[in-house]
């Protein structure tokens, strides 16, 4: 029997990820033992009150019901309480807080609820992969806005308002950024407050990202003043709390807005396991002393990610938020492809090529920190190995 893919799906291919685990996991099945420098997985463990917590929900006999597709009360509450005391926002658990498994999901959910063919969607360049995907199962017209260093990898508003933004419903920002690790400062978000109201286009801000290696207090984008009225905030636990495999995120603002993705969403699951709701209360309650120390185990990594990218002629520069380091390519590879290639090959060290990101994003090359300093040190002897057999075999001047 023939069965043909669905004509949403034609601009849309298997997430990069998805396909080049798959290729490591062959290589190390044969022997390679390559160690990945590539997708931001945190690998330390929650803390211990967390899982404590998910052990003493999961033993009750009910616990393991379908959940209200709201979340419960408890976790709206510790969402509410943690924006209030880290980001000065006030929002209302009742109505103003969406839980979702995983921040990832809830960009479907956006993407389904408000867009569909005529739409036009602003999107990153480079960006996460995903904001792309969306918008194209969507139906909407993809229009990506530049952000490069010389910008500071920041966009320029000014030259976006320059152009024809009548079919514009949506746009997708992401700071701390991903991969540029660039965080925004308020001047630049209240800007772009005023922009969204200007082109009555709807923010969609993407923060994961802003309590891992973040010298100044984490953003968010609703503590600016009107941004409730022109934007909606995902965030996660996944990079904050070491939650990743578990699913936990939020989207968060206007009550009648996120009225309309439960919409959507709630014909899409059943809600999320109430023992990991209650782990997740446990998480967000936790205080200074967990970013504090999640942050000094990343800063002695970053020390060593930057010293392996630095042996390979990169330069990266300083100040990067988040969980990765984001470099230029040295002049000697074409671009972050061919510079990742041969890092694999000659070092058995995978480092994920810029261009996965974007067109911006091809003379560049990122890496992650999520991987034991024991690790790191192993990946950076390999790539000082492979850079002093590759001086050994150039010919005599």
């Amino acid at each position: 029997m023939n069965v043909s893919v669905a004509s949403r799906l034609s601009h849309t291919g298997e997430y990069y990820f998805s396909r080049k685990l798959r290729e490591l996991a062959a290589l190390n099945a044969a022997g390679a033992n390559i160690i990945s420098l590539g997708i931001g997985s945190p690998d330390l463990p929650p803390h211990p009150s967390v899982t404590a917590a998910l052990a003493a929900t999961a033993a009750l006999p009910t616990a393991h019901g379908y959940q209200s597709y709201q979340g419960t009360p408890a976790l709206r509450g510790a969402l509410a309480a943690f924006y209030q005391r880290h980001y000065g926002v006030a929002l209302d658990p009742a109505t103003e807080i969406l839980p979702l498994l995983g921040s990832k999901e809830g960009l479907m959910h956006i993407g389904m609820t408000f867009l569909e063919a005529g739409d036009a969607v602003l999107i990153p360049n480079p960006g996460y992969p995903t904001y792309r995907a969306v918008a194209e199962i969507c139906g909407a017209e993809v229009r990506e806005y530049d952000l490069t260093a010389a910008t500071g990898w920041l966009p320029d508003l000014g030259a976006l308002a320059a152009t024809d933004l009548s079919r514009v419903k949506l746009m997708l920002v992401n700071y701390p950024h991903m991969p540029t690790g660039t965080p925004a400062g308020r001047p630049f978000l209240t800007e772009l407050v005023e922009f969204a109201r200007a082109h009555n286009i709807l923010l969609v801000h993407d923060n994961p990202y802003g309590f891992v290696l973040n010298e100044t207090p984490p953003t968010s984008l609703l503590s600016i003043p009107g941004a409730k009225d022109v934007a909606l905030e995902l965030n996660s636990l996944s990079k904050s709390h070491n939650l990743a495999g578990w699913r936990v995120g939020a989207l968060v603002g206007r009550a009648d807005l996120l009225a309309d993705i439960l919409r959507f969403k709630s014909n899409m699951d059943s809600g999320m396991f109430l023992p990991v709701q209650q782990a997740a209360v446990a998480a967000l309650a936790l205080g200074d002393d967990w970013f504090a120390e999640l942050n000094a185990t990343y800063r002695a990594r970053r020390t060593l990610v930057v010293e392996l990218l630095q042996a390979l002629g990169c330069a990266p520069a300083p100040g990067q938020v988040g969980l990765f380091i984001w470099a230029p390519v040295p002049p000697q590879y074409a671009d972050g492809y061919a510079l990742s290639d041969a890092v694999l090959a000659e070092a058995r060290v995978f480092l994920t090529p810029g261009g996965i990101f974007g067109s911006n994003g091809l003379g560049y090359i990122r890496a992650s920190l999520c991987q034991p300093e024991s690790l790191l040190r192993e990946a950076l002897a390999r790539v000082v190995a492979m850079r002093e057999a590759q001086h050994t075999a150039l010919p005599a001047a």
